[in-house]
């Protein structure tokens, strides 16, 4: 599994959005500057991120981006399902196969009553297992945690000094 750059650029964006100590907003010239990237294709990720609501558009002359929620609301996992799509990660695409209906009755055979179905695959089972495990992880990842993160840091290198 491998998210896209479209990804990274959505999730640095948000960062530099939210560390951005000014009260105004912050233009796509200077956005896509601080990331290298294109003007036209980092508008085409703040589109997707406006229209779900994670970020603000403001309009005018020195209009730009501004976080829509505070960044402590907003996680990895809700920006990489608006840039990737909310589709499952694995499906199973054996479900009918001689090797899976053997397992199945096996199961059946042994009287397992803890599986809920008798078709259920194990192999996507554990891939689901995994996906939620991911799914949590990325859940407990918010722009305001790698901010924090980022200035305890600079913090902690500054009493090095």
């Amino acid at each position: 599994m491998q998210f896209s750059k479209s990804t990274d650029y959505a999730l640095h964006a948000l960062i530099h959005l939210g560390h951005s100590e000014r009260c105004n907003n912050v233009g796509i010239k200077e956005l896509s500057g601080a990331l290298g990237v294109s003007e036209s294709y980092l508008s085409k990720i703040m589109s997707k991120l406006r229209q779900d609501g994670i970020v603000r558009a403001v309009p005018g002359v020195k209009g730009g981006y501004e976080l829509a929620r505070p960044a402590d609301q907003i996680t990895f996992l809700d920006v990489i399902q608006v840039i990737e799509g909310r589709q499952q990660l694995f499906e199973c695409s054996n479900s009918s196969s001689r090797q899976h209906l053997l397992l199945a009755e096996e199961g059946a055979a042994q009287g397992d009553q803890e599986r809920p179905g008798k078709n259920e695959c194990l192999v996507e089972k554990v891939m689901n297992g995994a996906e939620q495990h991911l799914y949590q992880y990325l859940r407990e990842h918010t722009v305001q945690s790698i901010l924090n993160e980022a200035f305890k840091r600079c913090k902690h290198e500054a009493n090095k000094k």
